[in-house]
């Protein structure tokens, strides 16, 4: 049982022992924050704003999908919710906020039979 008393003893007489600078215990924790913030936290903050800018910029007309799945053009906006047309005379109402694509621009031109 000595052993394990002489190792859980401080350094001894002279030396401050296992203790380092101030700054320099940081240095690690500074290098993991700058390595999460540039890998995790950078990235998901652009993708945020790209998702921002997306569901800011649909408009009647548009061909989207929902984060479900449904592909559809929307026909109605308001500020939370989306009017989607997913087909002939079927309507449904999404979250503005389940939009997760734009997959193109309703045609003008319609073909007439």
């Amino acid at each position: 049982m000595d052993f394990l008393a002489y190792a859980m003893g401080g350094a001894g007489k002279g030396g401050t022992g296992g203790e380092g600078s101030g700054f320099g215990t940081f240095i690690p924790l500074i290098l993991m924050f700058a390595i999460f913030y540039f890998l995790l936290i950078r990235p998901q903050q652009k993708k945020a704003k790209a998702q921002k800018q997306l569901l800011a910029s649909i408009k009647k007309g548009d061909r989207v999908v929902s984060s479900g799945g449904l592909y559809g053009i929307v026909t109605g906006l308001t500020d939370d919710v989306v009017t989607m047309e997913i087909a002939p005379k079927v309507r449904v109402k999404v979250s503005r906020g389940s939009i997760s694509g734009i997959t193109g621009r309703e045609s003008s031109t319609s073909s007439s039979t």
